[in-house]
């Protein structure tokens, strides 16, 4: 199939942030690209999904939280080779829960842990510059 033929795929990724916005939720990826490396909790939407379903469901599968609270979404990271997988545009989402919950892994997450919004690891593809897109946002 030819470039113009081809289309994009659509992910979520997840800024979980605790009560203060001082800590945000990252996993431990099981499996490539960035094998053993944090992100942001997230993936492709499903067909027939809306993207804020997609979000709360990604933040479930691989995290085991569960919340009420709003859903934000943040911006598009749209850059063609942002995934070496293939074209691969997200939206991301922010929320801030309202209790630290306990973090359980689960799906393609080998860990997640909570991590100061101040001092994150390096993170996989372009994360680093999801976080504090949502805090910017929460800011406003």
């Amino acid at each position: 199939m030819d470039r113009y033929h081809q289309t994009p795929a659509v992910a979520i990724d997840v800024v979980a942030l605790s009560p203060d916005r001082r800590q945000v939720i990252l996993i431990q990826r099981k499996y490539a690209p960035w094998k053993g490396m944090w992100a942001l909790p997230g993936g492709f939407v499903e067909y027939g999904e809306t993207l804020e379903t997609a979000a709360r469901r990604e933040l479930q599968e691989e995290c085991g939280v569960t919340t009420e609270a709003p859903f934000h979404q943040v911006k598009a990271f749209d850059a063609p080779d942002r995934d070496p997988r293939q074209h691969l545009i997200t939206i991301a989402h922010c929320v801030v829960l309202h209790t630290n919950q306990e973090l359980v892994a689960g799906d393609d997450a080998q860990n997640a842990r909570w991590f100061p919004v101040d001092r994150l690891p390096d993170l996989a593809s372009d994360h680093g510059e999801m976080v504090p897109a949502a805090l910017r946002l929460l800011q406003k």
